[in-house]
């Protein structure tokens, strides 16, 4: 075995076809992905990231690991958003053929972060610690660059393991990290190298057993109000339709009024009304009656001047609008298309807009104030993907409040990864999230990530949840990325500087 991984193995693969070699790299990428939700399979993650580690280290050059890390990266975001599919199967005859060139072509250029990655620690050096801190980089700037995509991060799957704790110290890079560090670790003990992959391999297994145990002497579990999740399962084709949105509202009325024992709070999901803001005084005043006077939060859209938002209200008694909060993150080519008005012209547009440029973004994240819950840092939809729409909010709030869609994403991994997401974002900041879903997974998160409630995926339901207390500030909430960061820079310099340094000795 250790031949195998040292030697044998890179040996290997480099005597083979280019075509079978390529299908090898895919093919690892692949297997790589399936850490991920819905699978969880991340023993095979790691067991993928170990030979593609090998494979690196054997690897001839910068040039050589550039192709290895782009046909690899390939293969994992093709199988981790094979999800991507669905949205262009809403309406086939307009966005159908969008769908293959959709996926993979966003595949091949989400990999080239990892291209990168693996080019520039080759090019330093091909040593473990460059690998990890360069890969992780990456993932970085691909949560950045375009307005970021960080979905499916390497990261990600541990998400349901205990290391999730993890990211209240380090955020999801930090997740990333000890993802790449493991593989590293690995390595080194199959390969022979005992000491120091062994040493690691040693601390893993305590810190998940340590962590954990914290959290739970640390933040023993309270809870607040009651909250009821509202999920009515309007499917994507059908939830625009004239004869079926009346279906689908009345049975959110329904669900609002049902039970016997009122609840303290009421949530709707990402545009369940069926009217825009601008016209909606008798809908609202319906939804607030059937709420027996407790407040509403609920997903509409409205209008000012020539724009138009994707909102959030919180409603009171009356159906009068208390708060409103306008979704800021939007999804290119989602929600907007950049130069939309051109783009109209060559019949594309966005999935969820309306024509021509699409939604107009919100000022920006804020925290709202919600009677007998304190306040609330609302978030829509893919706003949840990213940890910086809540570290830029204007002071700290008492719990995070999700509402989204999620029909767009389809019933095979979507939906989980989203969830997943959500429950690393109440990690990261300590925060318990209320997170309604049209079609699934509504969820209550508390803040060590465990979801406490849940409506499956697909159903038409409520559930009364107890809100969660918040735990005190995490590490992650007070100084979000810039320490990991910074080390991470730190360590990828001094790989540099040592091979500089070699080579001028030498």
């Amino acid at each position: 075995m250790t031949e195998t991984v040292k030697g044998g193995f890179a040996a290997r693969v480099g005597g083979m076809h280019r075509l079978l070699r390529v299908a090898l790299y895919l093919g690892l990428g692949g297997i790589a992905a399936l850490g991920q939700a819905p699978w969880g399979l991340w023993p095979l993650t790691l067991i993928a990231l170990v030979l593609l580690f090998a494979l690196y280290r054997s690897s001839t050059g910068p040039k050589a690991a550039l192709a290895l890390g782009w046909i690899a990266g390939t293969g994992y975001f093709v199988v981790a958003l094979s999800w991507l599919i669905e949205p262009f199967l809403v309406d086939v005859a307009r966005h159908g053929w969008m769908a293959p060139f959709a996926v993979v072509g966003l595949s091949a250029y989400l990999a080239f972060y990892w291209a990168a990655a693996f080019a520039v620690a080759r090019a330093i050096g091909g040593c473990g610690v460059a690998w990890v801190a360069a890969f992780t980089l990456g993932e970085a700037l691909r949560g950045y660059v375009f307005t970021g995509f960080p979905w499916a991060q390497i990261g990600h799957v541990l998400i349901d393991t205990p290391l999730l704790n993890f990211a209240a110290f380090g955020g999801a890079l930090g997740l990333c990290a000890a993802v790449m560090g493991f593989a590293v670790a690995l390595w080194h003990v199959v390969a022979g190298r005992r000491i120091w992959g062994g040493i690691f391999l040693v601390a893993i297994p305590l810190v998940c057993l340590g962590l954990p145990l914290y959290f739970a002497v640390s933040h023993p579990p309270a809870l607040g109000p009651v909250v009821r999740l509202i999920q009515p399962n309007a499917p994507q084709h059908e939830k625009w339709d004239p004869e079926k949105m009346p279906i689908f509202f009345n049975r959110q009325l329904e669900f609002s009024a049902a039970g016997e024992i009122r609840p303290d709070l009421v949530v709707w999901p990402e545009t369940s009304v069926p009217v825009s803001l601008n016209n909606a005084e008798g809908v609202l005043q319906r939804m607030a009656d059937a709420a027996g006077g407790v407040p509403v939060v609920a997903g509409l859209q409205r209008w000012d001047d020539d724009s138009i938002f994707n909102s959030l209200v919180v409603l009171g008694a009356g159906g009068e609008v208390q708060s409103i909060y306008d979704k800021h993150h939007l999804v290119p080519f989602g929600e907007f298309v950049p130069f939309g008005e051109l783009m109209a012209r060559f019949g594309i547009g966005g999935l969820a807009s309306r024509g021509g440029s699409g939604f107009s973004a919100g000022q920006g994240a804020q925290v709202i104030d919600i009677t007998g819950f304190g306040g609330a840092l609302p978030l829509i939809c893919y706003e949840g993907v990213f940890a910086r729409n809540i570290l830029s909010a204007p002071q700290r709030p008492d719990y995070i409040l999700m509402i989204t869609n999620d029909a767009w994403f389809g019933e095979v991994s979507g939906p989980y990864q989203h969830l997943a997401q959500a429950r690393l974002r109440s990690v990261e900041q300590g925060l318990p999230m209320i997170r309604v879903a049209n079609t699934g997974i509504s969820a209550m998160i508390d803040a060590s990530g465990q979801v406490t409630h849940q409506l499956p995926l697909g159903q038409a339901g409520w559930i009364d949840a107890p809100l969660p207390i918040a735990h005190p500030p995490t590490v992650y909430a007070r100084m979000g990325d810039t320490p990991i960061l910074l080390v991470l820079v730190v360590l990828l310099g001094a790989c540099g500087w040592r091979v500089r340094t070699r080579k001028t000795v030498a």
